[in-house]
């Protein structure tokens, strides 16, 4: 579970790539970061940042040699065609994709000759955003981040800090590709723990506060939160309402963690971005994208903040905190 030698590209092409290619750069590029996010969460900041850095590390530096297009949906899925066809306006040369299913299949739906780079929760092969992993074919690329098949994970260790749950509450924004294979995922892992599921729908800030107070009705011991960029975007009222009625709460990514949340289980983005970024690159100095591999993790973290785990009564279990990668005083 340790975050070092995080990434693993299948052949080994972008880890291999060497840093100083395109280094000499003068001429200025432009390409497009088309999210669901908005641009000031806590989770966009930090992939960005890395995005950047893998840029950098292959020589092109924003505003130097390259510009980049953003538009920003801010959680907003009726947002996406309008976002795409402005970026496709704008000529850019590489249009990348942070968001998952949703917007990747937005973007492709804009453009058949722009390449395009995505992050995926859902295998990309199984909803057709790609022929294959290895030869993904046609205009696009990206990384399979493994999200949804994630959320075992997550309810195993929300049965370890909760061991005497019963009723265990699940969130999901019924808007996303991805929400009946995590309910799928959720309703598996409920029968292996022997927990009962209560899945509730949100895809509205109105429609959050309704959940929470479904949960406080029904009384559930603990909830883990579904996969979706709408809940990375509404993550401080995501985490006061947890906070406000004390239920213990697993996340997605580890952001919700350091701003005050419970625990999360994930892959590291953070590395993903940067090697994505690398991939730009390659695609700027001549690579096609239907000949990089789709890059997938092999490592994961655990975050987990003490401080609110006392706030909640939890003790935790003896060699948790060892596991973790990340512990939050």
């Amino acid at each position: 579970m340790r975050r070092r030698e995080f990434l693993r590209c299948l052949g080994g092409i972008a880890a291999t790539w060497p840093l100083a290619a395109g280094a000499q750069q003068t001429t200025s590029r432009t390409i497009g970061w088309f999210s669901l996010r908005s641009a000031d969460t806590d989770t966009e900041k930090s992939i960005l940042t890395a995005f950047r850095q893998g840029l950098s590390q292959t020589g092109y530096v924003e505003g130097r040699n390259l510009t980049i297009e953003f538009g920003f949906a801010d959680g907003q899925y009726d947002r996406l065609p309008g976002l795409a066809a402005e970026l496709v306006r704008r000529r850019v040369e590489v249009l990348v994709t942070a968001g998952g299913t949703n917007i990747a299949r937005v973007a492709q739906a804009a453009t058949t000759t722009i390449p395009i780079i995505f992050a995926t929760a859902n295998d990309p092969v199984q909803d057709g955003l790609v022929k294959s992993i290895n030869r993904p074919g046609g205009n696009s690329t990206g990384a399979f981040v493994l999200n949804t098949v994630l959320l075992p994970k997550r309810f195993e260790l929300l049965r370890q800090l909760l061991p005497n749950a019963r009723l265990v509450g699940f969130l999901v924004n019924p808007n996303s590709a991805t929400a009946a294979d995590q309910i799928r995922h959720a309703q598996s892992a409920g029968r292996t723990m022997a927990l009962e599921l209560l899945v509730l729908n949100a895809a509205t800030p109105s429609e959050i506060d309704a959940a929470f107070g479904s949960l406080v009705q029904h009384g559930v011991d603990g909830l883990v939160m579904g996969s979706d960029p709408f809940f990375q975007v509404r993550q401080d009222q995501a985490r006061r309402s947890s906070d406000l009625h004390r239920i213990p709460t697993i996340y997605e990514w580890s952001e919700f963690v350091r701003a005050g949340g419970l625990a999360a289980y994930s892959t590291d983005r953070v590395e993903i971005f940067r090697q994505m970024g690398i991939y730009v690159s390659r695609i700027l100095n001549g690579a096609r994208p239907a000949d990089l591999p789709i890059m997938q993790p092999t490592k994961f973290e655990l975050v987990i903040n003490v401080k609110t785990a006392g706030s909640l009564g939890l003790k935790l279990p003896d060699g948790l905190q060892q596991l973790a990668d990340e512990v939050i005083e």
